[in-house]
């Protein structure tokens, strides 16, 4: 018998469910694109740097070490932190935020959220079925993207999905420990990044208790100096093993008595990262330099959304045929947050002349 006999028969799927949804996942357009889109540096403004693809192959690997170690569902944490940045649009945070305000501004008070629209790309945007739209994930897959936050009830989530839902209750522990997964992954890599970009410097960061505290385990190992590419490495390695390992310490005897919210921090180190996370934002996020393209940026999703509400003919055919069944702005605003940095830029060029 051949193997594609033994083996190619759809009824009999060697995966496990959740193991299935993140090769759908894996294998989605939406996923693809998102090797394109900004992570802090626009997609164009070097190679080494972060972008939503890598920054979600980070975010499942951490996961994924997590949940093992606890002795959870290493696939189910995989599939939600690959697809938990799905709904980003191009140009990072300032790119939702002005699609949010355009669509405010026409009288959809829930405006644009990209963690909704990631789970609404998983559920409707993906075509991949003829007789349904999405991906045709599991219910705890879906539930883990859509409640990547807490709190999980949301003024732009519809009462519909409330009742599929129920937003009052806490997700899998697989989806919280996503959610403190996409934490560690950005803190470490955005101070890799931002170092090497010469945005910031280690001196800058030393305001910080935990970033000195990681300074020193780096410093014992006598790797040289802080500008040196090894020196980032070793700190951004220092980083995450001590936010790892101190969340298993906190969380493990938690998740064995299956408390409600059991996946964290000790006080003293949820206090740290905060204070971190806004030097983060006041000393990088803020930079002049990040500052200017990121303007740019929403200059450009302010106007693809004006050109394209005035002549939605410019609007593929996909996108187009759907303005037969769904409220115009919805279908603009999904084109525009399905789009990578670079094709928003190139089509805002052809729309209005270059940026």
């Amino acid at each position: 018998m051949k193997l594609t006999d033994r083996f190619y028969k759809i009824d009999k799927d060697f995966r496990n469910p959740y193991a299935r949804d993140r090769d759908r996942i894996i294998h989605s357009g939406s996923f693809r694109k998102l090797e394109y889109k900004t992570q802090v540096f626009l997609n164009h403004e070097g190679d080494f740097f972060r972008t939503r693809l890598t920054h979600s192959i980070e975010v499942s690997q951490i996961a994924r070490s997590i949940t093992s170690e606890l002795g959870l569902n290493e696939s189910l944490a995989e599939a939600i932190a690959l697809a938990h940045d799905l709904g980003h649009t191009p140009f990072g945070h300032i790119g939702g935020d002005t699609l949010d305000e355009c669509l405010k501004a026409d009288g959809f008070k829930n405006g644009f959220e990209h963690n909704f629209q990631s789970f609404r790309v998983v559920t409707k945007l993906e075509k991949r079925y003829r007789s349904f739209d999405g991906l045709n994930l599991t219910f705890a897959t879906l539930e883990g993207i859509l409640k990547h936050s807490y709190p999980y009830r949301k003024s732009f989530i519809p009462p519909v999905v409330d009742e599929y839902f129920d937003l009052e209750r806490h997700p899998t522990y697989e989806a919280m420990i996503v959610d403190r997964a996409d934490e560690i992954a950005y803190i470490s890599h955005d101070i890799d990044d931002g170092v090497h970009s010469g945005l910031i410097t280690f001196e800058d960061l030393k305001e910080s208790e935990l970033v000195c505290e990681i300074l020193d385990k780096v410093a014992s190992e006598g790797v040289g100096s802080e500008n040196d590419e090894m020196f980032r490495y070793r700190f951004s390695s220092h980083m995450i093993n001590h936010l790892v390992y101190s969340l298993l310490e906190y969380s493990e005897k938690r998740v064995e008595d299956k408390e409600e919210f059991p996946i964290g921090y000790d006080k003293e180190l949820e206090t740290k990262i905060k204070k971190l996370k806004k030097l983060l934002f006041t000393k990088m996020y803020q930079h002049k330099n990040i500052v200017r393209k990121m303007y740019a940026g929403a200059q450009a999703i302010k106007g693809l959304y004006k050109g394209l509400m005035e002549e939605e003919k410019m609007l593929p055919e996909f996108h187009y045929k759907q303005l037969e069944q769904r409220d115009k702005h919805r279908v603009i605003a999904d084109y525009i947050a399905s789009m990578s940095d670079r094709y928003a830029l190139n089509f805002y060029n052809e729309m209005y002349g270059k940026i």
